[in-house]
């Protein structure tokens, strides 16, 4: 069986360019741009310097997909599983969510889903267990633990616009 090759293609002014031909000799790139979108581009079997899908991709869509790609393949925002049935993942609030300026309690998190809201990562900072009066802010990262469910439905709540 063939290996993957790979190579590296600087583009002064819009970022790197990846490319990777498959074993069977499929051609796909990756155009990781400065801002952080990432452009998905696959080539036509018959004429590999033809594309035959281009997708423009956010960095946070970008990220899934790599996830989505990783061997273990979990989310990378997933921070670990238990066990007993209980994860522990990252959640980020947008500018423009609902709970921005809110107090935590306001969310009523354990009480709709079970799901404890162990920390808050806040650019540099880490808040540990932060109780019912804590404001939260637009770009906060919450550490949730609970079950899958509960963490999925935490994310819905905490996705309010």
């Amino acid at each position: 069986m063939g290996t993957a090759r790979t190579s590296r293609t600087p583009l002064p002014g819009i970022g790197v360019r990846y490319d990777l031909t498959t074993r069977e000799h499929r051609r796909l790139s990756v155009v990781a741009h400065r801002d952080g979108a990432r452009t998905l581009s696959a080539y036509r079997e018959d004429d590999p310097d033809a594309c035959a899908l281009s997708v423009q991709l956010t960095g946070g869509e970008a990220e899934a997909i790599a996830g989505a790609l990783m061997p273990t393949h979990r989310s990378p925002s997933l921070l670990s599983t238990t066990e007993l049935g209980l994860v522990a993942e990252r959640v980020s609030l947008s500018s423009v969510s609902h709970w921005n300026g809110r107090l935590l309690g306001d969310t009523r998190m354990r009480t709709e889903t079970g799901v404890s809201i162990v920390a808050v990562l806040r650019r540099a900072d880490a808040i540990p267990s932060p109780g019912p009066g804590f404001r939260l802010a637009g770009g906060d990262t919450l550490i949730l633990i609970g079950t899958r469910e509960g963490v999925d439905a935490a994310a819905e709540i905490l996705g309010r616009e």
